[in-house]
């Protein structure tokens, strides 16, 4: 599971899990609260152009927290300047900011000018008809045709003189604006300052201090805010109704991703839509692999209803970190594990880690037109040769199988598990995994069903896989049905010796589960092979292959894993032992079981605690004096590492053997 996916899924460092996120909360609560962030300015967002009302003005200047701003310095520059140009984020408060200004300096009444007029018109706009003392210019519409040049902000401070009156001017981060135009930075107050100042303005002192110690508040104040999510959360918590509270970071977190994707929909803002689906199946993963691949998306979502409309995706386009802005999401330096080794790469994630399975639930259920594009996205992203690239796509599908598990499991995974390319499978068998591992329903039962299934090898071969990932919270179900594969192979193979390709997968799939069970869950899963030793003979076929396939050293600088959990549990070490003792005996297992006793036996020779538990496990193999004997040859003509001398540690080992009741 990809780090950042696995604390979204099983838990952030406040509690939240999965189900809160995409679950019950969010998309099927009890009890929905809906917000109306769209628009908030501080004043009504729809006036486009005219006199801003005084009673508008006094309620924001009583709401106005100036604390952790440059406010000050903003008034000196106006009162000198006449005209400055605010920038600063989207939703930082800085139109509410611009009006304060004007407020402050008493330059009222106030007049909101039309955004739409262009640079070089605005000074002939402005007369001293209107009788306005103080102008406010929200967004004003700048563009590569129209720029902001310092010309026009010298013209307008003439004019602002001229009429003795001031005006704000209020812009976004746009490439635009001529270089040797001095823009006023605005930094809006930190969230925690906004509550503190604005709750005891609608309840009492004390109530207020009650409400701002609550553990939601601190949740909510864990996360980046925007201004207006922070003003909408003092009315909620005034309302001290502590479920609503409680719910409020999650609600406001929907609404935001609901806006991303209601907004309206130009080329531009179509890349951008399908850079944030990418960045929620990325998150924390490097940016420019999250770009390179939202880009794909977007060709996919632009061809949606018509496959002929395929115009050049343009190849430099919007900044990073203007990108990353608008997504609410970070950049920064980390170390990477490749095939390649330790890398360091510029990644991106969002600053809220909860965000991205909401972004896939709302785009998966809530806009089901762009489900043919995002499907055909995700299957490219499965066959691709990147481990790092078909891990997230098993992840995004992960989430859609808990997010609609019905349409998830018939659209993607299902052609997935039949599909000829192996990697197309082997995601398939991931989804399926992770799907589990954050509660999709059912997916057991889909498993189950399919690995002991006859008709379709392919799809077998996914679930019988899977087991091994799954199995570990139920080792014995997962057990039960690779036994009941198992003896379907065995039947087949007596009626039709010669198998198709598909069987032979599905056969030799299976003890490699069995294996990755007893690796995550030996106690039980030791305790249902020691039962099928003595069962059918596919059963104890299987058991004994999958045993020994888990004693085999996959790492062998490491412990032998199943060595392992014999030094640390006696209840292991006696099954162990006596499995072992099974496959000396077994005349198609034997020889196998031999090389792992010779491979353990050499990585005890450079291990203490290998040689340790080595040594306490042996003499429990030993049930009769043939067993003695056996393994008394086998310590005797052991022989190092690539061909070495014996080692000495073997040596040690028959010293102990041979003592009286060393097996007993």
């Amino acid at each position: 599971m990809p780090e950042s996916m696995d604390l979204r899924f099983r838990g952030t460092n406040h509690g939240v899990t999965a189900q809160q996120v995409i679950g019950d909360i969010i998309t099927g609560g009890k009890t929905e609260h809906h917000y109306n962030f769209a628009g908030y300015s501080g004043f009504g967002g729809g006036q486009v152009s005219g006199e801003i009302p005084e009673q508008a003005l006094e309620r924001l200047a009583g709401d106005f927290v100036e604390e952790g701003t440059p406010f000050a310095e903003l008034l000196d520059r106006l009162r000198e300047e006449r005209v400055i140009v605010l920038t600063g984020d989207p939703f930082t408060g800085r139109r509410t900011a611009a009006l304060m200004l004007l407020h402050r300096l008493g330059a009222t009444p106030v007049r909101a000018l039309d955004r739409e007029v262009t640079p070089g018109e605005l000074s002939q706009r402005l007369t001293s008809g209107d009788g306005a003392v103080g102008h406010v210019l929200c967004d004003l519409d700048i563009s590569r045709e129209q720029p902001l040049r310092e010309a026009h902000l010298l013209a307008l401070r003439d004019r602002m003189r001229e009429l003795k009156a001031y005006l704000v001017i209020t812009v976004g981060h746009s490439p635009y604006v001529e270089d040797t135009v001095e823009l006023a930075a605005w930094l809006p107050p930190e969230p925690a300052a906004v509550l503190a100042s604005l709750l005891p303005k609608r309840t009492d002192e004390a109530r207020a201090r009650r409400l701002l110690a609550l553990p939601a508040v601190a949740e909510f104040l864990s996360h980046e805010r925007q201004i207006r999510e922070v003003v909408h959360y003092v009315a909620v918590l005034a309302e001290a109704d502590e479920a609503r509270i409680k719910q409020y970071s999650l609600v406001a977190l929907e609404q935001q991703v609901q806006e991303w994707f209601e907004e309206a929909e130009t080329p531009v803002q179509l890349r951008e839509k399908a850079f944030l689906i990418a960045l929620a199946a990325f998150d924390k993963g490097p940016y420019a692999l999250t770009a390179e691949l939202s880009d794909v998306l977007y060709a996919a979502l632009r061809s949606t209803g018509d496959e002929k409309y395929q115009k050049p995706i343009p190849v430099f386009g919007t900044h990073i970190g203007k990108r990353l802005q608008n997504a609410r999401a970070k950049r920064y330096d980390d170390r990477e594990m490749t095939e390649w080794g330790p890398v360091t790469q510029v990644k991106a994630a969002f600053h809220d880690e909860r965000v991205a399975p909401v972004v896939l639930r709302e785009v998966w259920t809530g806009h089901p037109a762009a489900r043919p594009a995002l499907i055909k996205w995700l299957d490219g992203l499965s066959v691709d040769g990147r481990p790092f690239v078909r891990t997230r796509a098993a992840a995004t599908v992960a989430v859609l199988a808990y997010t609609d598990l019905p349409s998830t499991m018939a659209l993607i995974v299902e052609r997935w598990a039949g599909a000829k390319e192996s990697r197309r499978q082997l995601t398939a068998v991931s989804a399926l995994a992770l799907a589990h591992r954050i509660g999709a329903p059912n997916i057991p039962r889909i498993v189950d069903t399919w690995s002991t299934a006859t008709q379709d090898p392919k799809r077998c071969w996914v679930a019988v896989r899977a087991l091994g990932l799954i199995g570990p919270e139920r080792p014995t179900e997962a057990l039960s049905a690779l036994l009941v594969q198992a003896r379907h192979q065995h039947d087949k193979q007596l009626k039709q010796p010669h198998t198709g390709v598909g069987d032979r997968q599905v056969a030799a799939e299976l003890p490699q589960s069995v294996a990755l069970l007893l690796s995550s869950a030996a106690d039980p899963a030791l305790s249902a092979l020691l039962t099928a030793v003595d069962g059918h003979p596919s059963s104890r076929v299987l058991a004994l292959d999958g045993f020994l396939t888990a004693c085999e050293r996959p790492d062998p600088a490491a412990c032998p894993p199943l060595l392992c959990q014999a030094a640390h549990s006696p209840l292991a070490a006696e099954r162990i032992a006596r499995l072992l003792g099974v496959a000396l005996n077994d005349r198609t297992a034997n020889e196998r079981a031999e090389n792992v006793l010779r491979s353990w036996i050499r990585a005890a020779d450079s291990d203490p605690a290998t040689e340790g538990a080595l040594s306490a496990l042996l003499p429990a193999t030993i049930a009769d004096p043939r067993d003695a004997a056996r393994l008394s040859h086998l310590l005797d003509t052991v022989q190092g590492v690539d061909g070495r001398p014996r080692p000495a540690v073997a040596e040690r080992m028959r010293t102990a053997l041979a003592r009286p009741h060393a097996h007993a």
